[in-house]
């Protein structure tokens, strides 16, 4: 593990990533602290609305003249809280499925590998639209579309590592000494399958905070008041483009967090899977 975290560190991009994921679970973290105005995540203030970048305001005032700087600092916990939430949710349902599926060569493994297929056929935004179209619209409703559409990938995963690994030496040994299935997915495969878990579940988070953007910016997401940025860009589309600010500034809170995310995943990949290191050399 620290000879990954070395290999990890030294690369200069993956660093990067690392820097920009630590510091915003650290805004996540003190986000009430950190903003200037924390009441403006509820708060309106109709005679300063739509005012430019100041010394004030440095990120300037949206159109209910609500400090941007302070919800899009408010809004980081809520982008990582949801981005978590629903990456647990999914491996709790992926995993489970990956592993049985890959352990068993039977008809109950071909019926769930055909029904992950289904999902995976279908574009994911899609049928979070559609998921959250049937219930009512809010935060909620936004992450339980994702865990749902997001799981057969980590099934997908975790299934094609399963079938790779219960070939192994070792699995052969534990299952000759007499060591049960469950012991031996649990203990032994699992383990052995978690670097690719982790760079999934890495990627997926930044993936999710996208994707929840969208369905908030598409207004099946976060309601109003949130300090959500995907609904921040939706309701500057009516102020373009004299109030430039109003989009930029949460847009930009989007694109680098999942930059984070995706260059932080790429460097897990990298330090911890010893087959692509040794594919490398």
């Amino acid at each position: 593990m620290s000879a990954a975290a070395t290999r990890l560190l030294r690369d200069p991009v993956s660093a990067l990533g690392l820097a920009i994921v630590l510091f915003a679970v650290f805004v996540a973290a003190f986000a009430p602290q950190l903003a200037p105005y924390p009441e403006d995540a509820y708060e309106s203030h109709l005679l300063q609305r739509l005012r430019p970048p100041s010394a004030e305001f440095p990120f300037g005032t949206d159109n209910l003249g609500r400090d941007i700087l302070s919800r899009v600092i408010l809004g980081t916990r809520s982008a990582l809280a949801v981005a978590l939430s629903v990456v647990v949710a999914a491996m709790a349902i992926g995993i489970p499925v990956g592993l049985f599926a890959g352990w068993r060569d039977n008809w109950v493994s071909d019926v769930l590998m055909r029904v992950t297929d289904v999902f995976l056929a279908v574009p994911q935004l899609i049928l979070a639209l559609a998921l959250g179209q049937l219930m009512r619209p809010g935060i909620e409703t936004a992450m339980v579309a994702l865990a749902l559409t997001y799981w057969p990938f980590f099934a997908r995963t975790v299934f094609a590592e399963t079938r790779r690994l219960r070939s192994a030496l070792f699995v052969d040994a534990l299952a000759g000494i007499g060591a049960r299935p469950s012991r031996i997915l649990l203990l032994h495969v699992l383990p052995n399958a978690l670097p690719a878990v982790l760079v999934r579940a890495t990627i997926g988070m930044g993936f999710t905070i996208l994707t929840a953007a969208i369905l908030g910016f598409l207004g099946v997401g976060a309601a109003p008041p949130s300090p959500d940025w995907g609904l921040a860009v939706a309701e500057a589309r009516q102020h373009l483009p004299e109030a430039w600010w109003f989009p930029t500034f949460p847009g930009l809170a989007i694109l680098l967090l999942v930059l984070g995310f995706n260059l932080l995943g790429d460097g897990l990949r990298d330090a911890a899977d010893p087959r692509l290191r040794r594919s490398r050399r």
